[in-house]
């Protein structure tokens, strides 16, 4: 009998191409996520502008009358250019060196690709933002009380839900950031596109007439942020009316989501 040619030799445990599986992609997203250095640089320089700005803001000034809660949070609106630039180079970092290429000839499933991308860029923000968040949040209070101001506890009605949904919204805007960066595949323009969204469409919005001010800045990124900080849900942006701060986080993760189906249609559909 002749013998067939047999398969090609694998290692034990390995998987044919094209079945590799979620938890193998996570695992070789993570490995790339530590392995180049913008990650931690972006990583440390978020660090030092949202508890930087936080002891700043909540070490100097004397007005008595404010939101120590929102004073000792407000770094956060500093962290949501880093992580998002961080959530944009996740993806866009791989197109620009032509990585993506092995990554899709390593896990052909671009659908799993992304997934892990998404997983491994979550699971690090989450941890992160809200590690910064408590962190801002007992470093400001400690210094407001040490200079005889009011100050905050997290038992205070609405003080707990604003420090956690500091970290969520940050975690949510890099995964926006992340869906950006797979819809256009080029580095500058994704952060050029996320710092529009964030920075610049509340500037236009807030040059509006007064009816449609009040209509579009609920809607915002920027603007559910600002209610997220605050304990006190009510006339915050100037009168305006806004959602509450867990359905204006649904909004923002509605955002996300539907940023990365974008991103994951044209990325199925496009060459590498």
């Amino acid at each position: 009998m002749t013998a067939t040619a047999a398969p090609p030799a694998t290692r034990r445990g390995s998987r044919p191409a094209g079945r590799v599986g979620l938890v193998d992609a996570v695992g070789f997203e993570w490995t790339k996520f530590w392995s180049v250095r913008s990650t931690g640089w972006t990583l440390a320089v978020t660090a030092v502008l949202v508890l930087g700005i936080a002891a700043l803001a909540t070490a100097t000034g004397h007005d008595m009358v404010f939101d120590p809660t929102r004073r000792s949070l407000i770094g956060v609106f500093f962290g949501q250019l880093t992580l998002g630039v961080l959530g944009v180079l996740v993806m866009s970092a791989e197109y620009g060196t032509g990585s993506i290429r092995s990554t899709l000839s390593a896990v052909p499933r671009r659908g799993v690709v992304l997934a892990a991308k998404v997983v491994v860029l979550g699971a690090v923000t989450v941890v992160v933002s809200e590690a910064l968040s408590f962190v801002s949040f007992f470093m400001g209070q400690a210094l407001l009380s040490s200079t005889g101001r009011a100050h905050a506890m997290l038992s205070y009605p609405g003080v707990t839900r604003a420090v956690v949904g500091s970290g969520l919204y940050l975690a949510l805007l890099a995964l926006l950031a992340l869906g950006l960066a797979t819809t256009l595949r080029h580095t500058a323009g994704a952060i050029a596109a996320y710092a529009a969204v964030v920075l610049v469409l509340p500037i236009v919005v807030g040059a509006l007439p007064t009816f449609l001010n009040n209509a579009m800045s609920r809607y915002l990124p920027a603007n559910i942020g600002v209610v997220m900080v605050s304990p006190q849900v009510g006339h915050i942006l100037g009168g305006a009316p806004t959602f509450g701060a867990w359905a204006g986080l649904a909004l923002l993760a509605g955002y996300a989501v539907a940023l990365l189906l974008l991103g994951l249609v044209l990325l199925v559909r496009r060459d590498a």
